[in-house]
């Protein structure tokens, strides 16, 4: 079999393997990309984007639930089609992953993309289908797929992950959600709301990945309310008639099917990185540096979900980005990461921004703080539900993180974000203007709390202004 040679080899056609191969044309350097599996990034197919589109018509739908606070007749007549709901979901998936695939493989040249499962024969020498490439680095990009336990893969259709959900003709009557991170928070709450009878349940004692108590609370509290949360005992499936039955200590419901979310597992089955000569983790990994994205001294980068590192898409933009320069430019430059962001889309948002509670040192941390329920947009909303913590190193004011539980904290939590990026200190922040009346005076009262605490105070009026604080 002869060998065909390219500068950079790409495995994986996702968010992070397309961005890599951009940064190897802007290079000039020749390249191929492979992708086994589904085209189209997991985001647009199975991710983000879909799950976006069922949260849309799950929080329309439930707004009959106030409409009557307002004066609205006839809301309690509304009702919903469940198979037009989820074909309309389908729908927009449809749309995303055409234009992701219009803008990336589609027409692509047969000698620049391969629809195929690759194997590595050696950390340079690539196998698929009737071919091999030798390439000058390899760029691993194959990204991750739901994780299901093999002993509850026998249950069939009854057990369902993310990457099926989206496939439902209509809506189970019942349903269990395994794992209440951000997928199943996301879509445990949006099935609830279009009328599924719901039960959560999670091994840890915590909803979202949130580790600031206060904030855990609030959470609590509020998902709580919409649907049971039975949290610090591991789950247990058993098929009993044609249902399943989920017990978690002295907790059991039984119910037409369950909702799988309990991690992802990379995609390396088969891939051959035995054959990159160096040790492997009990994910099959090898040890990498999340900087530059490189295995080892060897020309193989791993980027985007496939590493578990910040399975996120932003950040596997980021990944495929350094892996492609590095790849390309046959070098080892270490990339500064971004302040971490994390935004869960369920309502109220859950957000964590940069330094998490668990990491702080309490010695040296003011943390200023607001409940939602007094800002005046949130009452106009009638979204008043929720809690904002905000972190600051206590010497400097200097912001380090934020977690949240509250409306519109997608948007709060990009202020921080870049606050925290720009290295701004709470009274900096504070000198910034504020219009009246946003969501945005939430931040600001979390960041007079803050302000209050830190040693460094700051010239330039700040404290005046403090003074007309209402």
């Amino acid at each position: 079999m002869e060998e065909r040679f390219v500068d950079v080899a790409i495995l994986g056609s996702g968010t992070a393997g397309l961005n890599a191969m951009g940064q190897v044309r802007r290079a000039g350097k020749s390249f191929i990309l492979i992708n086994g599996g589904e085209p189209g990034t997991t985001c647009a197919r199975v991710g983000c984007m879909p799950s976006k589109a069922l949260i849309q018509v799950a929080e329309d739908y439930h707004k009959r639930t106030h409409l009557g606070r307002y004066g609205v007749d006839g809301h309690q007549d509304l009702t919903l089609d469940a198979p037009q709901a989820l074909e309309h979901v389908r729908h927009i998936r449809d749309i995303l992953v055409d234009r992701v695939l219009s803008n990336s493989t589609d027409g692509m040249a047969p000698a620049l993309f391969i629809q195929d499962y690759a194997r590595l024969l050696e950390p340079t020498l690539i196998e698929v289908g009737s071919q091999r490439i030798r390439a000058g680095a390899v760029v691993i990009a194959t990204g991750s797929r739901p994780l299901v336990p093999a002993a509850w893969q026998g249950f069939g259709d009854r057990l369902i992950t993310s990457d099926d959900i989206f496939e439902l003709e209509t809506l189970p009557a019942s349903l269990a959600v395994i794992g209440l991170g951000t997928i199943g928070l996301e879509l445990g709450q949006s099935l609830r709301r279009l009328g599924v009878e719901v039960t959560g349940f999670d091994q840890l004692e915590t909803l979202g990945g949130i580790t600031d108590p206060e904030v855990l609370a609030q959470a609590m509290d509020i998902i709580g309310k919409e649907f049971p949360l039975h949290l610090g005992q591991p789950a247990r499936i058993e098929a009993e008639g044609g249902m399943l039955r989920v017990s978690a200590g002295d907790q059991s419901v039984l119910v037409d099917k369950v909702l799988c979310c309990i991690g992802r597992v990379p995609n390396v089955e088969g891939l051959g990185l035995e054959n990159l000569g160096v040790p492997l983790d009990r994910r099959g990994l090898p040890a990498f540096d999340n900087r530059t994205m490189r295995v080892g001294d060897l020309p193989v980068y791993l980027a985007g979900d496939v590493d578990g590192e910040r399975p996120i898409l932003h950040e596997a933009g980021d990944e495929g980005k350094i892996a492609g320069f590095n790849a390309a430019q046959g070098g080892n430059a270490a990339f500064r990461r971004k302040t971490p962001l994390a935004i869960n889309f369920c309502d109220p948002n859950i957000c964590a921004v940069g330094a998490r509670f668990s990491e702080l040192d309490p010695a040296t941390t003011a943390i200023g703080q607001i409940r939602f329920a007094p800002v005046g947009r949130a009452l106009v909303m009638g979204q008043t539900k929720g809690l904002l913590r905000i972190y600051a190193d206590k010497a400097s004011g200097r912001l380090l993180g934020s977690e949240m539980i509250g409306p519109k904290g997608e948007n709060l939590s990009h202020l921080i974000c870049w606050s925290i990026e720009l290295g701004l200190t709470a009274g900096q922040m504070l000198r910034l203007p504020f219009y009246h009346p946003v969501i945005e005076e939430a931040l600001q009262a979390a960041l007079y709390d803050l302000y209050r605490q830190v040693d460094a105070k700051n010239s330039g009026g700040l404290l005046e202004l403090e003074g007309m604080e209402t």
